[in-house]
């Protein structure tokens, strides 16, 4: 029987493991960096106008539905606490040529979070400075990202404290300002108005649900978190945990920040552009000045996220090239000063920095989602496959959690990414494609199972 042992801090000279210096609070630190405070901004006046004025409610409905897969993530984390995350959890829920595809659609994904956060810094620095080109922001952005990820994970622990500082800062004062202004503006009952979550005159449900698959935006990348499993103390306990926290922490902040705009700006249909809307709302609140420093934060979250993104995306290429599905020799060591694996976060700015140049934002955006739901969907029916009918855990709270939660994950996912664009599909199957004949080649046409070098063994301690 395959076994897995969590090695020791001793151990962390072997050029396949990390040193295990993550707390529990590190990781939701990190969760909170990925998906930024910010998260609900960009997509604000897009979520109230599809959902006919709802966008608090579509928030609720948005963490709901990501709960259920956070909870999966969290489930087969605690029996599997590998770099590999989606792979891994595919992999030995359901196959492994299941689980290559799985991890292929993610490289998709993880590769495109730092890629879309430095275009989008790029072009807020663009905006605040002319005069300097926005290429030469990606060039700079890139390597601060990539000098600080090559410094070893505590210390893209500390610059994300510090970068989450100042998101959380610039959130407090949004929350501030415009209950200031909705005091002033309406008195202070208006806080407390029914309808900044619920319009009867205008809710309907197939809207509701339009914003709540726009909302879902908000909280892509809580993922990542898994992929830290080598780098935590206590893998099995704290990621899953972590990232149920993060789901909820994340769903607190949305819910609070839009439905403080809704109040602020009540009528959503006369936002003068819907995609910048939170700076219209800025600029009523808190002048020229709200509207700069809602700026510069939002080139802050861009930042944050794609250091995060980046660290977390070269611990998945780890995790791949450690079984030798991609190169052992480029992605599967780590250096052992620094406990970072150098070259995957070399080829990741590597190409970071071409994409920046080269891709297009929106198409990016859509790929992004196509590799994120997919593997959400796949994560999802791997616990109902590995807990439910091969360990037999049923019964009670474990039917409900391991068939009823990741088969709701599994169709909420499903939905969003059958709403995908045609362009998004047809690119995202194309990526997918490829990997398949990849994969044709690595195992000999389907005979051979994907080459893997790290094993676990279910821990019954650990299954219920």
């Amino acid at each position: 029987m395959e076994s897995f042992e969590i090695p020791s801090a001793p151990q962390a000279a072997d050029p396949t493991r990390f040193r295990r210096i993550l707390t529990r609070w590190d990781l939701v630190l990190y969760g909170l960096v990925m998906l930024t405070p910010t998260a609900p901004y960009p997509v604000f006046g897009i979520v109230q106008q599809l959902s006919g004025g709802h966008a608090a409610l579509a928030y609720v409905v948005a963490m709901v539905a990501m709960f259920f897969t956070a909870a999966s993530y969290g489930r087969m984390a605690s029996l599997f606490p590998s770099a590999g995350s989606t792979y891994t959890y595919v992999r030995k829920g359901l196959n492994e040529h299941v689980g290559f595809l799985a991890g292929w659609a993610m490289i998709l994904d993880y590769f495109l979070i730092p890629l879309l956060s430095v275009i989008y810094a790029s072009l807020t620095a663009a905006r605040l400075l002319p005069a300097v080109p926005d290429w030469v922001w990606a060039v700079a952005f890139t390597l601060g990202i990539t000098a600080v990820n090559l410094r070893g994970i505590r210390v893209t622990a500390r610059a994300s404290a510090w970068l989450m500082a100042i998101m959380t800062a610039c959130a407090v004062l949004f929350t501030i300002l415009a209950v200031r202004h909705v005091a002033v503006t309406r008195g202070w009952p208006a806080l407390l108005d029914p309808a900044g979550i619920f319009r009867p005159q205008s809710f309907a449900l197939s809207p509701l649900l339009l914003g709540a698959g726009v909302a879902t935006l908000s909280y892509i990348g809580f993922d990542a978190i898994s992929t830290l499993a080598e780098d935590a103390v206590d893998p099995r306990r704290d990621i899953g945990w972590a990232t149920i926290a993060v789901c909820i922490f994340q769903g607190l902040i949305c819910i609070l920040t839009v439905y403080l705009a809704a109040l602020v700006w009540p009528d959503y249909r006369a936002f003068p552009q819907t995609d910048t809307a939170i700076l219209d709302i800025a600029t009523l609140i808190g002048g020229r000045l709200m509207f700069g420093a809602l700026t510069f934060v939002l080139l802050v979250a861009g930042l944050a996220s794609a250091l995060t993104g980046q660290a977390g995306a070269s611990r998945l290429l780890l995790g791949m090239g450690r079984d030798e599905v991609i190169s052992r020799r480029i992605f599967g060591t780590i250096d052992p000063k620094y406990s970072t694996p150098v070259r995957g976060l070399l080829v990741m700015a590597a190409f970071t920095l071409a994409g920046s140049l080269l891709f297009r934002f929106q198409l990016a955006v859509e790929l992004l989602n196509f590799g994120a739901l997919s593997g959400f969907i796949l994560v999802n029916i791997s616990v109902v496959r590995h807990y439910y009918f091969r360990l037999r855990l049923r019964g009670g709270w474990r039917t409900v959690a391991h068939l009823v939660f990741p088969l709701l994950g599994a169709a909420v996912c499903l939905f969003l990414w059958l709403n995908l664009t045609l362009k998004a599909r047809l690119a995202g199957f194309g990526w997918l494609a490829l990997g398949l004949v990849y994969l044709a080649v690595l195992t000999r046409g389907f005979r051979l199972a994907p080459k893997t070098l790290d094993s676990f063994e279910e821990d019954p301690s650990h299954a219920g």
